[in-house]
């Protein structure tokens, strides 16, 4: 498969030139709570989408907001009946998913995030390559944006999207090819999929979507990362809410264990393993001073690595400016 599809070298077929009635039926999943801010600007652009509507229904499963996001999803679906709201009132984000898996009617379902947007060609790529391929699972890269025009908006944005803020996670750090991943971002699913390996496990408010892949690649199921299907997401705003997010994502990353004693890609159990060397080192600096030594020289390389790393962003944002 290397080397057949590089990103942007690839006339995507026009769907259109296939009849409408046999065009696959997509249903689209979105899971959402509290999401005020971004769940119009999500919605419109599904609305804004080239597959045909008649082909299309968006399911949007709320988890009991406390904000305006359920008015919003009923707003946005009066002008367009093909998006309903359904409601969780159990709120976590597996129990919408499966909800919406359950209440679907698409040959062909399509897990996307309120905090995300999607360019017009977004589902009928999905389509295409998850066609294409005869793969089980497909999605795209991540193309981080920052939420405000702010200088920490843009700096939390360039964070999450550079390899030494991310490690090698290929669908936020970008592929030149399609390739075989162990997860994606926004899954594209064939129906059969939950049929055969089940639905998203409901004990995991988070990183449902790795252990769900986790199955379905020991299943012999086939996940494509494809440069070519892009989405921008909508990154944190504040250092409050990017370090809550981020602290949460290392305790999802373990915690699941509990349940499913399956382990993740060793990247999601990096930045545990770093915590836990340092920590380890500072006790043992206490009485060592040759330790103490090696933990200051740590400490300096990783500051200058940050510092390279700020600088290459810096030279990358300049000469885009």
């Amino acid at each position: 498969m290397s080397g057949e599809l590089a990103a942007g070298k690839v006339a995507i077929p026009r769907l259109g030139a296939r009849e409408s009635g046999t065009l696959p039926f997509v249903s689209v999943v979105v899971p959402c709570r509290n999401e005020a801010l971004t769940i119009r600007k999500c919605l419109l652009s599904l609305a804004a989408n080239s597959y045909p509507k008649e082909r299309m229904e968006c399911l949007v499963v709320d988890g009991a907001s406390t904000d305006s996001t359920a008015d919003i999803i009923g707003e946005v679906s009066r002008s367009h009946p093909w998006i309903r709201l359904l409601r969780n009132p159990r709120r976590i984000t597996p129990i919408s998913l499966n909800l919406g898996i359950q209440d679907a009617s698409g040959e062909i379902i399509i897990r996307l995030d309120a905090h995300a947007t999607y360019p017009p060609d977004y589902v009928s790529k999905c389509v295409y390559y998850l066609e294409r391929f005869g793969a089980d699972n497909v999605g795209g890269v991540i193309r981080t944006v920052p939420a405000g025009d702010t200088l920490i908006a843009r700096t939390l944005a360039r964070v999450i999207s550079h390899r030494f803020g991310i490690g090698n996670s290929a669908f936020r750090t970008g592929v030149s090819e399609p390739r075989e991943a162990d997860t994606v971002p926004f899954g594209c699913f064939r129906r059969s999929v939950f049929q055969r390996v089940g639905l998203f496990h409901e004990k995991l408010a988070r990183s449902q979507d790795m252990e769900f892949n986790v199955r379905l690649k020991r299943a012999r199921g086939r996940i494509i990362l494809v440069p070519d299907i892009v989405s921008d997401y909508i990154s944190r705003s504040t250092v409050k809410s990017f370090l809550k997010h981020s602290f949460s994502n290392g305790v999802w990353a373990l915690y699941p264990l509990k349940f499913v004693r399956v382990p993740f890609s060793l990247r999601h159990y990096v930045p545990l393993l770093a915590v836990l060397m340092l920590l380890c080192l500072g006790a043992a600096s206490l009485f060592s001073p040759s330790i103490a030594i090696g933990l200051a020289s740590l400490t300096l390389l990783y500051a200058l690595a940050s510092l390279a790393a700020a600088a290459q962003i810096a030279r990358r944002e300049g000469s885009a400016a």
